[in-house]
Formats: C-alpha cells, sequence, structure tokens
C-alpha cells in the first residue's frame, strides 16, 4: 500500500513544502492538495517548490475540476512540472466543490467532466486533441505522462471513474462504503472492455494518532462536513432510500442546515455540528497506531493501493511521524 499526504495551501508556502518533505522522509510517496484557488494559495505554483524540494514524491491536486482553467492551461501545467522534475505529477480531479461554489458557480456535470480528462490526459502526453472544437497539440512535449484519477461518490460518477479513469478517489475510510465503491467502479471498467485492476484505487480521509479518541474526533468531524457537501447533491439527485446510493452514506445528513466555504476543510467547523461521532469514527482513521493498521489492514484487502491522509488538525508533524515510523512499515 502506498501514502499519500494531503494538505491545505495554507501560507506560508514554505510551511506546505516542509510538511511534503517531511512526509517523504517518512515513506509517504504521494503529496496531494487541496485545489481551490479562492480560499487558498494556488497550488501549481507550490507543487515546483514541493517538486524541487524532494527527490520522489508525486504531487498532485485532490482535486482539481475542469472549469476553473481551461484544458489546454491545466494539461499544459502538468507537462511543464513533468518536464522540470521527471513525470512526478498525477491528476486527482473531480466536478469541483469549493473553487467552483465559492466563486458562485455551480459544478461541473459529469459529461464534462468525461470529456475533460481525456483531453488533459492526451495534451499532457503530447497527443492531439479537440478544444472547443479545435484540434490542438502542445509540440514541445516529449513523453510526457499524466495519470488521470477521478474523485466520486455517486452512481453516475463512480461508472465515468471505471469508463475513463486511471485512478479512483474515494474521500472516505469507511470499509462498507469502500467494499461497495471499489465494486462499481471496478464492473464499470470491465463492462467497459478495460482491466478492472488497472485502475489505482485511492482512499483519502483524515487521521489522528492518539489515545484521546474524543479530542481526536473534534480535530476530525470537520471532513463528515465536508464530505456532506457531496452526499447532499446525491440525494437531490436520487432522493432518499432510493437504493442507487447506500443509506449508510446518505442518512447521516438529514440534520445539516447550509455550509459556510470560509470554515471549509477546518477543524472547528461549526457547520460540521451535525456530523455524529460514529461517521466521524467510520470516515477517518483515530485512535492509536494498532487501529490505524488494522483498518488499513481491512482496507488495504478490499484493493486499496494508497491512503492518502488528510492532515488537517492540531498534530500534523507527530501524525507524519507516526505513521512514518510505525504504520508505513506495517503496511509496506
Amino acid at each position: 500500500m502506498d501514502f499519500g499526504l494531503v494538505l491545505q495551501t495554507d501560507p506560508p508556502a514554505s510551511a506546505v513544502v516542509g510538511l511534503m518533505q517531511r512526509a517523504e522522509r517518512n515513506g509517504f510517496r504521494y503529496g496531494w492538495t487541496f485545489d481551490s484557488a479562492v480560499l487558498w494559495q494556488e497550488p501549481f505554483v507550490i507543487y515546483s517548490q514541493i517538486l524541487a524540494n524532494t527527490r520522489e514524491l508525486t504531487v498532485g491536486p485532490m482535486v482539481t475540476n475542469p472549469g476553473t482553467r481551461t484544458w489546454e492551461v491545466t494539461a499544459s501545467t502538468f507537462a511543464t512540472l513533468n518536464d522540470m522534475y521527471g513525470n512526478r505529477t498525477v491528476c486527482g480531479i473531480g466536478r469541483g466543490d469549493s473553487a467552483m461554489r465559492v466563486a458562485g458557480r455551480a459544478p461541473n456535470t459529469l459529461g464534462r467532466l468525461g470529456r475533460a480528462m481525456g483531453v488533459i490526459r492526451d495534451l499532457a502526453e503530447g497527443r492531439e486533441a479537440v478544444v472547443d472544437g479545435n484540434p490542438i497539440r502542445i509540440p514541445w512535449i516529449r513523453e510526457g505522462k499524466l495519470p488521470v484519477w477521478m474523485a466520486a461518490y455517486g452512481p453516475k460518477a463512480l461508472a465515468l471513474a471505471g469508463e475513463k479513469a486511471d485512478g479512483f478517489i474515494l474521500q472516505l475510510a469507511d470499509p462498507f462504503l469502500t467494499e461497495w465503491m471499489v465494486k462499481a467502479v471496478r464492473t464499470a471498467a470491465s463492462d467497459a472492455g478495460r482491466d478492472p485492476d488497472s485502475v489505482t484505487i485511492c482512499v483519502a480521509a483524515p487521521a489522528y494518532v492518539s489515545d484521546d479518541l474524543a479530542h481526536a474526533r473534534e480535530q476530525c468531524r470537520w471532513f463528515g462536513g465536508m464530505v456532506g457537501n457531496h452526499v447532499a447533491d446525491l440525494v437531490s439527485r436520487y432522493g432518499e432510500h432510493s437504493g442507487l446510493v447506500p443509506d449508510a452514506l446518505t442518512d447521516y445528513i438529514k440534520q445539516r442546515h447550509g455550509y459556510d466555504y470560509s470554515h471549509h476543510g477546518r477543524t472547528g467547523n461549526p457547520d460540521a455540528d451535525f456530523v455524529p461521532d460514529e461517521i466521524v469514527d467510520r470516515f477517518c482513521l483515530l485512535g492509536p497506531v494498532e487501529a490505524h493498521i488494522e483498518k488499513l489492514k481491512a482496507l488495504r484487502e478490499l484493493g486499496v493501493d494508497q491512503f492518502a491522509v488528510y492532515n488537517m488538525h492540531d498534530r500534523k508533524e507527530e501524525t507524519i511521524d507516526a505513521y512514518g515510523t510505525e504504520i508505513i512499515p506495517a503496511l509496506r
């Protein structure tokens, strides 16, 4: 199992770079960041510094979207980083939640997302693609490589990930839901004539190593609120108890009342008060080292290839070090 570190690009950027360096020293192989240009600093500028100050770390957004940048700009940006640092990027992409809504736009449609994934990959790898009806190719790219991993929850999005993405990003660590969603992605891949095992499976969730479970929950409760945005979209699209989305994912948002993005992804987010302890425990990795190892082994048995640690709490360095010294070695 590989491991990734997920950060917000809060200033100063040097702190983000430093945590990524620490992660690489501790055996993490991927460095991810949020991508929401209004709420945080521009990640692609910071990726250049992360890549320059690490040796092998692969970096990318968790996740970008096809609406805030034109597709050829996104492709050229990844390709430039790859040309400078040796194909060490990955494009995590989704419909767009905070990045689009903070700017007053609706998230992208799945149709647009599906088209964008193919175009961005083709352009970043030096092939011709059609953008707004015009065939274009980036002529200076040589031996470019850009895996495209898609974030998804709902049935249509899971199907799209299986049909077109190189990897699937699931932003929660509940074994039951992981099993259900991985099966949906792999079934879609098989139905599309692809090798289902060729789709990399990445689970991303907060991890907090501590014997103080109550404090750990409060540090990570924000995550249930963030996931709740996507769940609310699913409920509005498919309804409650539709059978198309597991009730284990949707039932907990019944007490949800709005969302203020100024607190997005933040410890103490008041808009996450509706999230019960049970959801925090299911969606996150909390407790002593042994509890993390046990849950990660269960996820690995379900086919998870990478666990990406959302590291937004008051023990950033301690969590990275605990994973490096005790948890990563147990899963490698």
